[in-house]
C-alpha cells in the first residue's frame, strides 16, 4: 500500500460512530485513513462499509500517520477515559510540531482541560469535540462542538463544518466554542438537558397512561399531533414512533420494555458541575435521579405491594372534553418546563464560562443544536432569537417570547402538578420545573431563617436587610456562646 500523504484525516476507532463519521467525511470528498487496535476491524471495514469508497486503511500507527497531509490531522473516536490517554501516548511520537490531536467521544471536559495542556506542552494542537445525533447523524450530519487549541480550529474547520448538520440555509450546526475543555462542557449540558427532555417527555406519557387510561396508540396521535405544533423536536418524533411500533403479536412494544433506564454518565457529570459552581440545574439533576429510582425495580415491585396511596385514574378520563383539556394542559405543562429547563443549563453554562474564562456564543450553541443533535427541535430557534435580541440576556424566562410562553402556560403547569400530586402520580421534573419557577421569581425566600440556623449552631454569620451587601454578622443566640465567628462564609 502506498504511503504518499494524501489523506486529509485519519480517524482513530471503528466502532459504529468512528466508521459513520468515516463515511460521512468521504462523501464530502475529504481522503480519510481509518485505523482500529484491532487491525481485523480495518479490513473488515473496508471490504464491507468503505467498499468502493476513498478510504485507506492503515495496519499501524506508522503506516496511518505516513499516509496524511501536514498538518497532521488525527481523530479519535474511542471510548472516553484512559483508551483515550492511551491512544495519545501511543500517537504523539509519530506526529511533530503544529500536528492536531482530536478527542471526539464523550470525555469529561476536565480531562480535556489536561489533555490539551499535555499536547501544547509537547508543541502540538488538540481539539476535543462533541459530536451529537447518534449513529444516524454521525452518518448524516451530527452535531459538533469543538474547543481547545485555538490555532487548530482552521485547519479542522472546512472538515467539521462539511459533515455537519446543515439549518436556515445551510448553516453548519458546527462552530468553534472556546478554549480548552470548552467543546465536551457544552455537549456534557447538551447531554445533561437530553437527560430532562426525556424524562419531561416520560412524565407526560406517565400522566395520559395512567392518569387518563390512553393506551398507546391514542398516545402516538397526541405526539404526532405535538410534533406539528410548537414542541416539535426529534425526542418527540421518535417518542410517536416508539408509541406505534408493534411487535410481532401486534401489541405495543413499548409495553413490553421493562422500566428500568440505563445512563452512561455524562447528566450525572452536569449535575457535579451544577453543584461545584453552585447553579441550582434542578430539572436535571431530577431526571438522572428518576433514572436512579427506576433501576430499583426489585424494590419497588415489592413497594408496591406495602406502601398505599390513591388510584391514579382520573374521573375526566371517561369525559371527551374534559379529557382533551388535561392532554392540552399536560402538553403546555411540558412547553414550561421544558423553557426552565433551558433556561438551567445556559445558566450552568454562564457560571462555567466565567469560571473557566471561556468566551461562549449562547445563541451560537442554541444553533448548532439546531440540527443534527438528540435535542434538535423548533425550540432552540427561539432560544438563538432571544440571545440575538440581546447577548446579554441574564435568563431565558427573562426573554419576552419565554416569559409570555410561560405566563399563558402557567395555569395549566400547576393544574398538572397538583392533580399528579393529588393522584399519586410521579412528576419529578414537572414540579422541579415550577418549585424553580417561583423560587427565581420570589423577591424573598426563607433563606434569613436557614441562615440563623447556621449561625446558632455553627456561628456562620449572616447579612442583614439594613446593612451594606458584605457585611457579616453573628448573634450570641443562647447567651452562653462566645463572640468569635466562624471563619468560612459561604452563600
Amino acid at each position: 500500500m502506498t504511503t504518499e500523504p494524501v489523506a486529509d484525516i485519519a480517524v482513530i476507532g471503528l466502532a459504529v460512530m468512528g466508521q459513520n463519521l468515516i463515511l460521512n467525511m468521504n462523501d464530502h470528498g475529504f481522503t480519510v485513513v481509518a485505523y482500529n487496535r484491532t487491525v481485523e476491524k480495518v479490513d473488515q471495514f473496508l471490504a464491507h462499509e468503505a467498499r468502493g469508497t476513498n478510504i485507506r486503511g492503515a495496519r499501524s500507527i506508522e503506516e496511518m500517520v505516513a499516509q496524511l497531509k501536514r498538518p497532521r490531522r488525527v481523530m479519535l473516536m474511542v471510548k472516553a477515559g484512559r483508551p483515550v490517554d492511551e491512544f495519545i501516548d501511543l500517537v504523539l511520537p509519530h506526529l511533530e510540531p503544529g500536528d492536531i490531536l482530536i478527542d471526539g467521544g464523550n470525555s469529561l471536559f476536565e480531562d480535556t482541560i489536561r489533555r490539551t495542556q499535555y499536547v501544547e506542552s509537547k508543541g502540538l494542537l488538540y481539539i476535543g469535540t462533541g459530536v451529537s445525533g447518534g449513529e444516524e447523524g454521525a452518518r448524516r450530519g451530527p452535531s459538533i462542538m469543538p474547543g481547545g487549541s485555538p490555532a487548530a480550529w482552521e485547519h479542522v474547520r472546512p472538515i467539521f463544518q462539511s459533515i455537519a448538520a446543515k439549518v436556515d440555509g445551510e448553516v453548519p450546526c458546527c462552530d468553534w466554542v472556546g478554549e480548552n475543555g470548552a467543546g465536551h462542557y457544552v455537549k456534557m449540558v447538551h447531554n445533561g438537558i437530553e437527560y430532562g427532555d426525556m424524562q419531561l417527555i416520560c412524565e407526560a406519557y406517565q400522566l395520559m397512561k395512567d392518569g387518563l387510561g390512553m393506551d398507546a396508540d391514542e398516545m402516538h396521535r397526541v405526539f404526532a399531533e405535538w410534533y406539528h405544533g410548537d414542541l416539535n423536536s426529534y425526542l418527540i418524533e421518535i417518542t410517536r414512533d416508539i408509541l406505534g411500533f408493534k411487535d410481532e403479536d401486534g401489541l405495543p412494544m413499548v409495553d413490553k420494555i421493562l422500566d428500568t433506564a440505563g445512563q452512561k454518565g455524562t447528566g450525572k457529570w452536569t449535575v457535579i458541575s451544577s453543584q461545584e459552581l453552585g447553579i441550582p440545574v434542578t430539572l436535571i439533576a431530577e431526571a438522572v435521579y428518576a433514572r436512579c429510582v427506576s433501576a430499583m425495580k426489585d424494590e419497588r415491585v415489592k413497594a408496591s405491594k406495602k406502601l398505599k396511596g390513591p388510584k391514579p385514574l382520573l374521573p375526566l378520563a371517561a369525559d371527551p372534553v374534559k379529557k382533551a383539556k388535561f392532554i392540552e394542559d399536560i402538553r403546555q405543562a411540558l412547553y414550561a418546563a421544558k423553557i426552565v429547563s433551558y433556561a438551567q443549563g445556559y445558566m450552568l453554562m454562564r457560571a462555567a464560562a466565567d469560571q473557566y474564562q471561556w468566551k461562549l456564543n449562547y445563541g451560537g450553541v442554541a444553533l448548532m443544536w439546531r440540527g443534527g443533535c438528540i435535542i434538535r427541535s423548533v425550540f432552540l430557534g427561539r432560544i438563538k432569537e432571544a440571545f440575538d435580541r440581546n447577548k446579554r440576556l441574564a435568563n431565558l424566562m427573562l426573554d419576552p417570547f419565554f416569559k409570555q410562553a410561560i405566563r399563558g402556560a402557567q395555569k395549566s403547569w400547576r393544574n398538572v402538578v397538583a392533580t399528579a400530586v393529588k393522584k399519586g402520580i410521579p412528576v419529578p421534573a414537572f414540579s422541579t420545573a415550577l418549585a424553580f419557577y417561583d423560587g427565581f421569581r420570589s423577591e424573598r425566600l426563607p433563606a434569613n431563617l436557614l441562615q440563623a440556623q447556621r449561625d446558632y449552631f455553627g456561628a456562620h454569620t449572616y447579612e442583614r436587610v439594613d446593612k451594606p451587601r458584605g457585611e457579616f454578622f453573628h448573634t450570641n443566640w443562647t447567651g452562653r456562646g462566645g463572640t468569635t465567628a466562624s471563619s468560612t462564609y459561604t452563600v
